[in-house]
């Protein structure tokens, strides 16, 4: 939340997982939304703090409470589940938030998936402003295969062109595995996060090379250059182009949200959250590899260490979530302060 110099060390308190998610709840209620939408956007906030994915936790705040102050966000939506057809469900977040977008969804969603043996949920009308990990994450957890991609604001510049066009566009997949935590991964096809440019450019740090370039289309490590008029470059040029290209299909027209050039919020001033779509697809691997597939991934993570790697996506994640909660999460004193002054005025 507030900026931090490079060279002056912070004091920093610890707070637990529980304690965090009903401060924010607060600070929710307190700035617009309802008490519903609240509890799903400060689980899945405290939920990125507890997992040291800084760029979507407690750094959020600001952005979620100017965007609610501006009126361009219904905090207070109540979604619209339709039953379309026996392998899909339509959701209308109504303006508001795509989690609880999701959570109205959930049941019908996994009902689905258990007969069918897939299950596809289009979320419209929506506004995602979080981790894409927390959405595909739970599933996993309940032994389905869970792919989703959401399009955001235009701020990335397409392969061989010249100006911004597509949004961060990450994907998000989750795995069972038997002998561990699903397999999880979340990742922008821009070659670095929106948010982490925002905490670099507030921390005064440069970025590496091939990051994005200035308002002048070139190249740039300076993070203020890439948000006061520059953009985002896609990863691996051609390749993360073609797949940020899939997710505005995907997230935008499939799902009938928009485009990410396809809004705008010049008249509301303050608004951060991109009004896209999200789609996500479940499957129910008990359908095809029967009671195998858990461990079929086990097998595949045992070859993966086994060929020399040390790390696999979501590892860090999870030993900072356990430590998180061995030791309570850790945030800057200040930051605490201001989630409690704004919690209370």
């Amino acid at each position: 939340m507030s900026a931090q110099s490079p060279t002056v060390a912070k004091a920093s308190t610890a707070i637990g997982f529980a304690e965090l998610v009903v401060l924010l709840q607060q600070v929710f209620v307190r700035h617009g939304t309802s008490p519903e939408v609240a509890a799903i956007l400060a689980h899945n906030c405290a939920s990125a703090e507890r997992d040291g994915a800084h760029s979507h936790g407690i750094f959020r705040i600001p952005g979620y409470l100017s965007t609610l102050a501006s009126g361009w966000v219904n905090g207070e939506a109540v979604p619209v589940v339709t039953d379309v057809a026996c392998g899909c469900v339509r959701v209308d977040a109504c303006n508001g938030f795509a989690q609880p977008a999701l959570a109205a969804a959930r049941t019908l969603l996994v009902n689905k998936a258990r007969s069918a043996g897939i299950a596809l949920l289009a979320i419209h009308n929506s506004h995602h402003f979080a981790a894409l990990w927390p959405d595909v994450e739970p599933f996993a957890e309940e032994g389905l295969v869970a792919l989703s991609v959401v399009n955001s604001m235009t701020c990335v510049v397409p392969h061989g062109a010249d100006r911004p066009l597509f949004g961060t566009n990450p994907i998000a997949f989750a795995a069972p595995r038997a002998d561990g935590a699903p397999i999880v991964f979340d990742l922008a096809t821009s070659a670095i996060a929106h948010g982490d440019v925002q905490i670099a450019a507030r921390k005064g740090e440069r970025l590496p090379p091939g990051m994005g370039v200035d308002s002048l289309g070139q190249p740039t490590q300076d993070p203020k250059a890439i948000l006061e008029g520059g953009a985002l470059l896609p990863f691996g040029g051609h390749k993360g182009s073609a797949l940020s290209m899939m997710v505005e299909l995907l997230a935008a027209a499939l799902t009938g949200g928009h485009f990410s050039f396809e809004f705008n919020w010049s008249d509301h001033p303050g608004a951060r959250t991109p009004w896209t779509g999200q789609l996500l697809i479940l499957i129910d691997p008990s359908k095809t590899a029967g009671q195998h597939f858990a461990e079929r991934s086990q097998e595949l993570v045992r070859q993966m260490h086994a060929a020399g790697l040390r790390r696999l996506p979501g590892d860090r994640r999870h030993r900072t979530r356990a430590k998180s909660q061995e030791t309570g999460i850790e945030i800057q004193a200040q930051d605490l302060q201001q989630l409690q002054a704004l919690a209370e005025g």
